[in-house]
C-alpha cells in the first residue's frame, strides 16, 4: 500500500484520497458474529501510519482478534480531546455492485468501496491531517486522542466498550470528543447547510417471544404462536409515533424556516424535513420515535404448527423518551408476547455551544463562508455512547461539502457506497483548521 514520503511538503489533503482507498481494500466486514476479519490488518496499517511520522502508537485487544489503535498526540495546554473512528464495516454482497466492494477504486472523481462514507473516509481524513502535520511540526497546542476502533457496527460492545472497561486510563481528562456521522452537507433549495450532530437516538434491539400450542398443522389452532407473533408485529411496525421535536432538531428546523419563509412548529416539522430531499430518509425518522421489525423466526416443518415464534423489532427513541418507548412497544405486542432487551443502549443530547462548538463552526464557515450550519440528532448509533459513560460529550464531525444530487444518506450500508474525492480534500483542510482551533 501506498503512502506519502515523510520529507513530503505540509499538505492535508494530498494523500488523503488514496488512504481511503487502501483502507476499504482491507476487508473489515463485521457481520456481528465473534470474528472479526481485517480489524487486525486494518489497525496494524494505521499503526504504521502513525509510526512513520513519529508518532507512537498500540494496538490493543479486549477481544482476540478485535484490534483497536490508541496513540497519543499534540502539546500539553488543556484538556485532551478525543477524536475516533472505526474501522470495521457492515458486510456487502459483490454481486450487486458495479464496481467490486472492497477494490477502493478511484473513477469518476469517487473513491468507490464499503466504508467509503462509514468511516474509513474519516479515518483517512484525520490521518492525511495528522500525518502531514506531524512531518511540518504543526503539532496542535492541546493533547489529542486519536483512537480507531473494532466492532462498531455490531454495537462496540467487543471495541470501544472493552477499551472503556478496561482502558480508562487512556481517556483520563478528556470531556469532549468527535467522531463520525456529522459535518456533512445537504441543500434545502438554493441553501447549503452542515448538520452537525449534537445527539444521537438511544438504541432498542428487542426480540419478541410468543408461545403457543404445538401441533398438527391440519387442525384447529386457536393458540397459535405465529399467528400470535405476526400480528404483535404488524402493530408495532405499523405504529405511528407522536412528533416530538427535540432542542438540537429545533433550531435545525428554525434554519429551514428561514430559508423556505415559514416559522417551524411541530406541526409542519414533517413538510420541513421533507425540504431536505433524499436526505429526509434520515431526518424524518428523527422527530419522532422509530420501531422497525427486522426478523422473523418460527417453525421447521410446514404441517407443524411450532410451540415458538420469535421475532426482532430495532428499536430507536428520543432522548429523554425511553420509558414511553418500551411502555408503548409491551402494549403494542400485547397478550401472551414477551418483549426482551438484546441491547439497550441510552440516547444522548448535547448542547451545540461551547468553544468546541465554536471551532467547529469556524473552520467550516472559513472554507463555505455562505453555507447554514446547524446541529441535528442522529437516527443510528456511533461510538460517542460507549465513552459517554467517561463524562465524554461527543459529536459528529466528518466535514465533507457534497454534490448536490448525490443521495449520501442513501449510501449509509448501501449499495455503491462511494465518497467525492473532492469533498475528502475539503474535509482534510477543514479539519486542519479545526486543529488550530479547539
Amino acid at each position: 500500500m501506498w503512502h506519502m514520503p515523510i520529507d513530503q511538503s505540509y499538505d492535508p489533503s494530498l494523500e488523503v484520497a488514496q488512504l481511503c482507498s487502501d483502507l476499504i481494500r482491507i476487508d473489515t466486514s463485521n457481520d456481528g458474529s465473534d470474528d472479526g476479519p481485517g480489524e487486525r490488518l486494518a489497525a496494524e496499517y494505521v499503526a504504521q501510519l502513525l509510526d512513520d511520522v513519529g508518532i507512537e502508537s498500540e494496538i490493543w485487544e479486549g477481544v482476540p482478534g478485535r484490534a483497536n489503535v490508541m496513540a497519543r498526540w499534540g502539546g500539553d495546554e488543556g484538556e485532551p480531546l478525543l477524536i475516533h473512528g472505526h474501522l470495521d464495516v457492515v458486510p456487502a454482497q459483490a454481486h450487486e455492485w458495479q464496481v467490486h466492494p472492497f477494490s477502493g477504486e478511484i473513477r469518476d472523481g469517487m473513491v468507490w468501496g464499503r466504508g467509503a462514507v462509514d468511516m474509513k473516509d474519516f479515518d483517512a481524513m484525520l490521518l492525511s491531517v495528522v500525518r502531514a502535520r506531524a512531518q511540518a511540526g504543526a503539532v496542535p497546542k492541546r493533547p489529542i486522542l486519536l483512537c480507531f476502533t473494532a466492532d462498531e457496527e455490531a454495537g462496540g460492545s467487543k471495541g470501544a466498550r472493552q477499551l472503556v472497561d478496561h482502558r480508562p486510563e487512556f481517556f483520563e481528562g478528556a470531556k469532549l470528543a468527535v467522531g463520525e456521522v456529522g459535518g456533512f452537507s445537504v441543500m434545502v433549495r438554493d441553501q447549503r447547510i452542515y448538520l452537525i450532530e449534537a445527539a444521537e437516538k438511544g438504541m432498542a434491539w428487542m426480540r419478541l417471544t410468543a408461545k403457543g400450542t404445538a401441533g398438527h398443522g391440519s387442525m384447529r389452532h386457536r393458540d397459535n404462536a405465529v399467528t400470535r407473533i405476526a400480528e404483535a408485529v404488524a402493530r408495532i411496525g405499523r405504529h405511528t409515533w407522536p412528533v416530538h421535536l427535540t432542542d438540537p432538531m429545533k433550531v435545525l428546523l428554525a434554519s429551514v424556516g428561514e430559508v423556505v419563509g415559514v416559522e417551524a412548529t411541530p406541526d409542519n416539522a414533517e413538510e420541513l424535513v421533507e425540504e431536505f430531499g433524499p436526505a429526509a430518509r434520515m431526518l424524518a425518522s428523527v422527530i419522532r420515535n422509530t420501531s422497525n421489525p427486522t426478523m422473523l423466526k418460527a417453525g421447521y416443518k410446514v404441517n407443524v404448527v411450532p410451540g415458538e415464534a420469535s421475532a426482532y423489532v430495532d428499536g430507536r427513541f428520543l432522548p429523554g423518551h425511553d420509558d414511553d418507548f418500551f411502555e408503548t412497544v409491551r402494549a403494542l405486542a400485547g397478550e401472551g408476547v414477551e418483549v426482551h432487551r438484546e441491547t439497550h443502549q441510552p440516547a444522548l443530547e448535547n448542547r451545540f455551544s461551547g468553544p468546541l462548538v465554536d471551532a467547529i463552526v469556524a473552520s467550516l464557515a472559513a472554507e463555505d463562508p455562505d453555507a447554514v450550519i446547524a446541529p441535528y440528532l442522529m437516527s443510528g448509533g456511533t461510538d460517542a455512547k460507549q465513552f459517554a459513560p467517561l463524562g465524554i460529550r461527543g459529536y459528529g464531525f466528518t466535514p465533507l461539502r457534497l454534490p448536490a444530487d448525490l443521495d449520501f444518506t442513501g449510501l449509509f450500508h448501501g449499495v455503491d457506497e462511494r465518497v467525492p474525492v473532492e469533498s475528502l480534500e475539503f474535509g482534510t483542510r477543514v479539519f486542519d483548521r479545526f486543529l488550530d482551533l479547539v
